[in-house]
């Protein structure tokens, strides 16, 4: 199983807390999809033994494109790649890019999957985080989607500072009312460099609370496992048979290849990043040169990404697997780190499988962290 996750570095206007690559420039958007076309001409021999089971246009957003755009980096893939006969083909979307023009035009291409950035239901998480959208298109664009597209999923933010529980809840409970089969949903978080970091800074915003945001947590989990959803991975909910299969490749350690700037990749060794500059990445690509670094992953970095992956998820870290591919060194110190945290309950074996516990579930980063080994093999 592996996949093809093609970035599209554009944005209408910067949300508050965003560090991902993006420009509000649009005028080198055509320019771009034609070196996105390139860039997978240009690396098509890496994956001319896989087959592809995912393709996923992230951003940015990528529904900036327009469908004709979209359809053209699709066919390249088809016409480069070995794609499987049904494959979930996943388009990151705005609600204010979705009109009833634009999904019945993606509802006649490939696409079949919707990912759709709601964030919050309520006109004020939005203004404070500076999305695009108001709350009557978050509403509107599911109840249009859901004529066309049967597999969507939606983002919603909690750990908001204005953020009560009962708005919280009210979230939740209008995501559930849509009946939409798969949720994303994500502590808010501040990253250097961003506007939310700098109106925190000056007492604009209050700071982010911890504590607020793991009562968030544990509430979503409680609500969408009384509705059906099984929370796969930390803040992945699907009902059965709605898992996303790009994300699950992820974090399993299947192999995929990331087109565009900024875009990663991994092939199971080694690691690959684009260059993060729309102008840097248009140049390298028009010269036929792949404007990427890569790096070879150490035991030590395989081990350690594996224990912070499978954690992350409800297939957990086998044991069995750790003994066959790291060896009995590696067993033994994730034995020895992993004990105490099993006696304070935060974690759990079963089948040979190292599981997060309910109760440590919102902190699984930090007890993957503490289980990493952190000397080189």
């Amino acid at each position: 199983m592996s996949g093809i996750y093609i970035h599209i570095p554009f944005c209408k206007q910067a949300c508050h807390y965003c560090d991902f690559h993006f420009s509000t420039n649009m005028g080198k958007k055509e320019a771009m999809v034609s070196a996105l076309i390139k860039e997978l001409e240009l690396r098509k021999e890496e994956f001319k033994e896989e087959e592809l089971q995912t393709i996923y246009f992230g951003g940015g957003t990528p529904s900036v494109l327009n469908t004709a755009e979209i359809n053209q980096i699709i066919g390249a893939v088809y016409s480069k790649y070995t794609v499987v006969s049904a494959p979930e083909i996943t388009l990151e979307a705005n609600p204010d890019d979705l009109s009833k023009e634009k999904i019945e035009e993606l509802a006649k291409s490939p696409i079949n999957r919707l990912s759709i950035g709601i964030q919050s239901f309520f006109e004020e998480d939005l203004k404070m985080m500076n999305r695009a959208h108001n709350s009557e298109e978050a509403e509107d664009c599911i109840v249009l989607a859901k004529n066309y597209f049967d597999n969507i999923s939606i983002d919603l933010i909690y750990g908001i500072p204005v953020m009560t529980n009962e708005r919280w809840i009210a979230n939740i409970e209008k995501a559930l009312a849509f009946g939409v089969p798969h949720i994303s949903s994500y502590a808010l978080t501040v990253e250097p460099k961003t506007a939310l970091k700098t109106f925190i800074d000056k007492g604009l915003i209050p700071p982010v609370d911890d504590e607020l945001a793991e009562v968030h947590f544990h509430i979503l989990v409680q609500k969408l496992e009384a509705a059906g959803f099984i929370n796969y991975e930390i803040s992945n909910f699907g009902k059965p048979g709605y898992f996303s299969r790009n994300n699950t490749a992820y974090w399993q350690g299947k192999k995929y290849l990331g087109i565009g700037p900024s875009a990663h990749s991994y092939d199971g060794i080694r690691r690959g990043w684009n260059v993060n500059n729309n102008t840097k990445y248009l140049k390298a690509i028009s010269q036929n040169e792949l404007p990427m670094e890569v790096e070879v992953l150490s035991k030590t970095d395989r081990y350690n990404e594996y224990i912070m992956t499978g954690l992350r998820t409800i297939w957990g870290v086998s044991l069995e697997r750790i003994k066959e591919e790291f060896g009995g060194e590696f067993h033994s110190y994730l034995l020895r780190q992993a004990s105490k945290k099993i006696e304070d309950g935060l974690l759990y074996v079963e089948k040979e499988h190292l599981f997060v516990s309910p109760k440590g579930k919102f902190l699984s980063d930090g007890i993957a962290a503490d289980l990493f080994l952190v000397n080189l093999s």
